[in-house]
């Protein structure tokens, strides 16, 4: 009867350390990804040809906490349950607009080296616009305007208005899969 007795207790406590082990497992997950490396899957061509659908990676939340935010940082953003992966056009205080393709930010044409002008040029010649003109915006001192990459295929900013800094969750991407798309992307 003993040796029975020490079976069940000793399958008791083995199961014990698993759900232990599972649990801490859990945790030390949860603490990762809110405060370290948030995994982020591309879904869509709104940031073509910089990143593509379905590119895996991890944006730094560590990041996002110790360097300040600066115009053309790579972030990711959160709208209602979804993560969107955006580029930071505008920062807080500042004035934004847009005429004939050409973004104005506080009066001044600012020079946008990150976008690949052969992707852009095939973009205006198939849809006759890139961008797409815009009245000046003046962003409060909470907000953000983002745009993707791929003006012509991007739900950002221009149709959905500023984003408020709380909704940035990480910034800076670190493409993972697949292999041959391996980078940083800030």
């Amino acid at each position: 009867m003993r040796k029975i007795g020490n079976q069940l207790t000793a399958r008791l406590l083995h199961i014990l350390q698993v759900e232990i082990t599972f649990l801490v497992s859990l945790i030390l997950m949860a603490l990762i990804v809110n405060y370290i490396a948030f995994p982020i899957q591309v879904d869509g061509k709104s940031m073509d040809p910089t990143l593509h659908d379905k590119d895996f990676g991890f944006a730094s939340v560590i990041s996002l906490h110790t360097e300040e935010l600066e115009r053309f940082d790579v972030v990711i953003v959160k709208v209602d349950q979804e993560y969107w992966v955006k580029r930071i056009i505008a920062l807080p205080n500042e004035t934004i607009r847009c005429e004939n393709n050409e973004i104005y930010v506080n009066g001044k044409l600012i020079d946008q080296t990150f976008l690949d002008q052969t992707y852009v040029l095939d973009e205006i010649k198939e849809h006759h616009v890139f961008t797409g003109d815009f009245d000046e915006i003046q962003l409060k001192d909470d907000e953000v305007f983002l745009m993707g990459d791929n003006r012509v295929h991007s739900l950002d900013s221009r149709i959905m208005g500023p984003f408020k800094l709380e909704q940035i969750h990480a910034k800076d991407l670190y493409i993972v899969w697949p292999f041959n798309h391996w980078r940083v992307v800030k």
